[in-house]
């Protein structure tokens, strides 16, 4: 016990001592902002938290902030160059901007704006009011010595040069900007923020190339500013970041209601000499240390037996495995797996957002207490890493150190489908409601994935848990199929299903005949892709079906639609909130197509092929009978049945182990 206590503090020394010598990269995160966060901040006079935001420029009732400016800036600096090194380093920063003008007519017109800035220090000219933004003065306006690069947010035209009043600029020692875009094309106005609560702006920089993007709840994230921009020929080594806003002689809030940073490190070259010539006596002591110890180890006790062996044989044995990462570089990319960083948890694993060579990837870490861990992982691997889509989620790679089994992924800026759908119940929140055009859209996405699934790839491959929650959004809002944890692969021969003694999917998505032949088959895929367009379509959740006797209970969305059919009243069915935006003839094929593919029979179930071709008009929809039909067992084959191949195509399973449910 001594010795242990000993070898560790020795150690927990070294690994302080090297932290102490670096100038760590800045990462910081305010989801909202409280006034006990004031220590973290500096921030000028008369600028406030209030309200969970920093007010930089706030309005007063007893005293009118015209003409006036306003700063914030992070309280520590990040080293964002390094002369010795010739390197420049990388940041992403992502903020909620809300700039609220008084629109009254004795103060029109509105002004004058806002911007995020990287500066030399935190001190700010004097009367850098008005058309200046806070950001220079009359006298440091395109002098070298201002040492500011800036993202402007201009609310006003001050200026022959300025395109309007409503864009946004890059500005450089100046306030004439060296590129500017107007905003009124992209359907955002920033002097009405208050329509849409606020603007969601993310820049990013590689060390070469300034991008900036802004979006709203109501638009999609529009790529507005990329320009190639040598960051360490204006600004020192070492900058401050934050934003400043100023007024004219209009009274005009900027308000920040959020901010996110992350930059990479960059090691000072002296202090990294420094470090080595202290710590080489120490590092060669403890490393003998390390030695005696694994030794003592390995005697006094027996080695745990790896949890998951031959993992990585099976995985790299696969002629098309994705990269592998190293647990250390993914728990960095994480933030150490932050809570923060957390975009959702499944049944099998929580996942993260990180950010790896300053692009932003989604990190899975599957759950320890899942006892098919192993399974649903090299499942995900081999599957998925094979294959290539448009609308399937890429997996980028995987990583398996400490009994920690991690799967990256591209991220999808927009989430996943049910929260558009459903909302977070939780939270009691709904996000803004999908149009018609844009759920079709969608649901054709999925169809195409799903085609290429069954009868695009080298080896039909069944997905087997098909739902809302595992339909991603790009920012675009293109679908793209992903979670193949459930998935199998299907070799030629006679055989067209797998089977597992343990019945697996999501209940509310799983075909009645699952229940009694454990089996996954297309036609299991293809029921469960009728539910998910009666999701979109209506906006309500499948129902329970934790046996097959659910079949015939009301709330099951299937037994719903089918006796609204009947009643010939299936457009009750579509959700409230499209406000019969839309084609009635084309939203009733769509309806007909849901059900046909929810059809009790399997053998009477549509292929994707046929899904895709009802989808784009080539074909009418399969008919279905207007009283549901009753669920028999075994089915009925088809008499006939034109794109039969599509069912017959023989296949074995490749040798996967049992699934449990989720």
């Amino acid at each position: 016990m001594c010795f242990s206590k000993v070898f560790w503090s020795l150690l927990l020394a070294v690994l302080l001592g090297g932290a102490l010598t670096q100038v760590g990269c800045l990462d910081f995160n305010f989801p909202t902002f409280k006034k006990e966060d004031e220590h973290k901040l500096i921030i000028s006079e008369g600028t406030t938290i209030l309200m969970n935001a920093v007010q930089v420029t706030p309005d007063v009732a007893n005293d009118p902030i015209t003409n006036y400016s306003g700063h914030i800036f992070y309280n520590k600096p990040f080293r964002l160059w390094s002369k010795s090194k010739n390197i420049t380093a990388s940041f992403n920063t992502t903020f909620d901007l809300r700039i609220t003008p008084d629109l009254s007519p004795k103060q029109s017109p509105v002004g004058e704006g806002m911007a995020f800035i990287l500066a030399a220090d935190t001190t700010f000219p004097q009367k850098s009011e008005g058309h200046w933004l806070g950001i220079v003065n009359a006298s440091t306006n395109g002098s070298r010595q201002a040492k500011i690069v800036a993202v402007e947010f201009d609310t006003r035209k001050s200026y022959e040069e300025d395109i309007d009043d409503n864009h946004v600029g890059l500005d450089v020692n100046s306030i004439h900007s060296i590129e500017q875009v107007s905003l009124t094309r992209y359907g955002i106005n920033l002097s009405e923020t208050y329509l849409y609560d606020a603007i969601k702006v993310r820049v990013q920089y590689d060390g070469k190339v300034m991008n900036v993007s802004a979006k709203t709840n109501i638009t999609s994230e529009y790529k507005l500013i990329s320009l190639p921009l040598e960051l360490s020929s204006y600004l020192p080594e070492k900058v401050f970041v934050g934003f400043s806003a100023s007024t004219g002689n209009a009274i005009q809030t900027n308000c920040l209601r959020t901010w996110e940073f992350h930059s990479s490190d960059i090691v000072d070259e002296e202090l990294e000499m420094l470090w080595v010539w202290i710590t080489v006596p120490v590092v060669l002591i403890v490393l003998s240390m390390i030695v005696f110890y694994l030794y003592w180890q390995n005697k006094h006790r027996e080695q745990p037996e790896d949890a998951y062996p031959r993992i990585e044989d099976q995985i790299q044995g696969s002629s098309m495995a994705p990269q592998k990462f190293k647990f250390k570089d993914l728990r960095k990319a994480t933030g150490n797996f932050n809570p923060k960083n957390k975009l959702g948890k499944g049944g099998f694993g929580t996942v993260y957002k990180g950010f790896l060579a300053s692009k932003e990837v989604a990190v899975k870490r599957m759950s320890k207490d899942s006892s098919q861990g192993k399974q649903e992982f090299i499942a995900e691997v081999t599957t998925i890493g094979s294959l290539h889509h448009k609308n399937l989620v890429r997996l980028i790679g995987w990583c398996y150190e400490r009994r920690e089994l991690l799967l990256v992924y591209e991220f999808m800026p927009n989430c996943s489908l049910d929260k558009f759908i459903f909302g977070n119940e939780k939270l009691g929140m709904e996000e803004p409601t999908l149009s018609w055009e844009r759920r079709h859209t969608i649901i054709y996405g999925v169809a195409q994935a799903l085609d290429y699934l069954h009868n695009g790839c080298e080896k039909r491959v069944l997905h087997r848990d098909i739902k809302a929650s595992n339909i991603m959004l790009d920012s675009e809002f293109n679908a793209k199929l992903g979670d193949f944890g459930l998935a199998r692969t299907l070799q030629q021969s006679k055989n067209t299903h797998h089977t597992t003694k343990v019945i697996a999917g999501t209940p509310g998505y799983m075909a009645p005949e699952t229940f009694l032949t454990g089996r996954a088959t297309v036609e299991t895929d293809v029921y469960a892709f009728g539910v998910l367009v009666l999701e979109i379509v209506s906006g309500r959740k499948p129902g329970s079906q934790n046996e097959q006797s659910d079949y015939n209970n009301k709330n099951n969305i299937v037994y719903w639609l089918w006796d609204l059919h009947r009643q010939e009243r299936m457009l009750d069915a579509v959700d409230s909130r499209l406000s019969n935006e839309f084609d009635e003839e084309g939203m009733l094929s769509m309806l007909v197509l849901a059900l046909a593919c929810c059809h009790p029979n399997p053998h009477q179930r549509p292929s994707m092929r046929t899904v895709l071709q009802v989808l784009t008009g080539e074909v009418p929809p399969p008919l279905v009978p207007t009283e549901r039909p009753a669920f028999v067992w075994p089915a009925m084959p088809p008499s006939f049945k034109e794109d039969a191949e599509n069912f017959s195509s023989g296949s074995q399973l490749s040798p996967f182990t049992e699934l449990t449910g989720r």
